[in-house]
């Protein structure tokens, strides 16, 4: 056994003692200085030596003495016999408890000591603001954040050295030290968000977002040359709009930032900003190159856009397909695909098409509800944390108007977070057939949190699996089948790539829903 002795209230550092388990010392000696000593043994244990010979007992060990005073315990060898006043063992047996006990209660006062030196260990010095706001940021991260080991580091470690380290003189440099702190997790999806963004994230799912009015894709496959992100559409009236921006239109930079490299996610939430900022824009119209400078503004989202598409057929048996484009998960979406099922259910529609390409999530109760809609019974989405399953969101079909018609669900590598959770749903309740390429792989969770300033974080909290177990992280949602290359994003051209059998885009409808 060894035993290694420390103590704050002792600032020297004592000597490894070893101690052989068959009481043969040689020399040992144990000290511990403590302000007030503890009760270390019970005098009833003990005689005191009356020797009045120097011949030893023969079940004595002449060489070991256990001393006790009011501040020191000490066990040491000493071969002379006269001991005046101090205690001496009366048996090997005597011997052996008492040492026992002994170290039992040094132990205690180690670990004591040992908590005293961790407490006090601590910085002392005054915190300022800046200090405070790093350290809110840092607490909800380790309350909130999915991963435990904090990408493989000490978190209190980290905040330690960063209190001592980091500047935090201004707020700017204060946000800096949060910016770097949070890229230690490795995690793109856990961010900081300066008060305006924060806001402008906030609104954004309250159904109106702080931007320039642009809803933006990956660019088609047969266009797999273009560099940049392709406009989907631009808001009516939104400042987009008004500067001539169109869909189909490519947006090769944003801020002097290049789009080749950027995914939808990114680009979007450069597009958004304060009310009132500004965003530099390279727009590509055909063959020329135009350089845009947009104010922001609020601009209301509609997340859903649909259409009824006939299809050829004899009389009143002539197919018709529902589609509908959902954009986005904000406030509003529920209530609009509702609204859309419900407009389309009163021109006779045969099946629906539901259009998740390029929407990049939002909301995930919005997601949830929308699942609703669609199934009549059966799991949505499991949400994970480090110890595996820690909840379940199911559906009973008490919230479901349309269960019975046949369903496809288009994605691509824009199909994201909530889009996905919506897409895996569908296709592992067998509710839909997915068609399209495999989605953006956003198989985590995040929850955004207010810090006392107006700023903001968005923390990676959970990941999700789908109902057949499958764990998307990275990977995404895999179709049943692919579409065609050069199948369109708008409703017009959707319904015509469905009427003419010589389109390069056209899909039969017979096996847009056969299984």
């Amino acid at each position: 056994m060894e035993v290694l002795a420390s103590s704050s209230l002792s600032p020297n550092f004592t000597k490894l003692h070893k101690i052989n388990p068959n009481f043969s010392v040689q020399s040992l000696q144990v000290k511990l200085w403590v302000s007030r000593p503890p009760k270390i043994l019970e005098a009833s244990n003990f005689r005191y030596a009356r020797n009045r010979s120097n011949k030893p007992k023969s079940n004595a060990n002449p060489g070991l003495v256990f001393v006790c005073n009011r501040y020191l315990c000490l066990l040491e060898r000493n071969d002379r016999r006269r001991f005046s006043g101090k205690v001496m063992m009366i048996s090997s047996v005597n011997f052996r408890k008492n040492v026992s006990v002994a170290l039992v209660r040094l132990v205690s006062v180690l670990l004591v000591s040992s908590i005293s030196v961790v407490t006090t260990d601590s910085p002392s010095w005054g915190l300022s603001e800046e200090n405070l706001l790093f350290l809110e940021a840092w607490r909800t991260i380790d309350r909130a954040y999915i991963d435990k080991t904090f990408n493989g580091q000490s978190w209190f470690r980290y905040r330690e050295n960063a209190l001592r380290n980091e500047p935090m003189n201004t707020r700017e440099e204060t946000y800096m030290a949060i910016k770097k702190m949070i890229a230690t997790l490795d995690d793109p999806f856990t961010r900081f968000l300066e008060p305006g963004k924060f806001q402008s994230l906030r609104s954004g799912t309250q159904g109106a977002v702080t931007g320039v009015g642009l809803s933006i894709g990956y660019p088609a496959a047969s266009d797999g040359s273009q560099a940049g992100l392709v406009v989907i559409s631009a808001a009516p009236g939104g400042p987009a709009n008004r500067a001539g921006v169109s869909p189909g239109d490519v947006i090769l930079g944003i801020d002097n930032t290049t789009t080749e490299t950027l995914t939808i996610y990114d680009a979007a939430q450069m597009l958004q900003g304060p009310e009132g900022s500004t965003v530099e824009l390279a727009i590509r119209s055909g063959p020329e190159t135009r350089f845009l400078s947009l104010t922001r503004e609020r601009v209301s989202v509609n997340p859903v856009k649909s259409r009824l598409c006939e299809l050829p057929g004899s009389g009143s048996n002539s197919p018709k397909i529902g589609y509908i484009k959902l954009t986005t998960f904000n406030q509003n979406a529920s209530a609009a695909v509702k609204e859309a099922i419900e407009t389309l259910r009163g021109n006779n529609v045969n099946a629906f098409v539901l259009d998740l390409r390029d929407n990049s999530g939002g909301s995930f109760p919005e997601g949830i509800e929308i699942a609703k809609i669609w199934l009549d019974k059966g799991v949505i989405v499991y949400i994970c944390d480090s110890r595996g399953v820690r909840d379940i969101y199911d559906t009973d079909g008490s919230n479901a108007i349309a269960t019975s018609e046949p369903l496809a669900v288009l994605v691509n590598k824009g199909t994201a977070s909530a889009s996905e959770i919506l897409a895996g749903a569908l296709k592992d309740n067998k509710r839909a057939l997915v068609y399209g390429e495999p989605t953006y792989g956003k198989g985590k969770i995040q929850s955004v949190f207010q810090l006392s300033d107006g700023s903001g974080l968005a923390v990676t909290v959970a990941r999700y699996e789908t109902p057949a177990h499958t764990d998307i992280d990275k990977v995404g949602v895999t179709p049943d089948h692919p579409l065609p290359k050069s199948f369109p994003k708008d409703e017009e051209a959707f319904c015509a790539c469905l009427k003419d059998p010589a389109a390069a885009c056209y899909l039969n409808q017979g096996l847009l829903f056969s299984r």
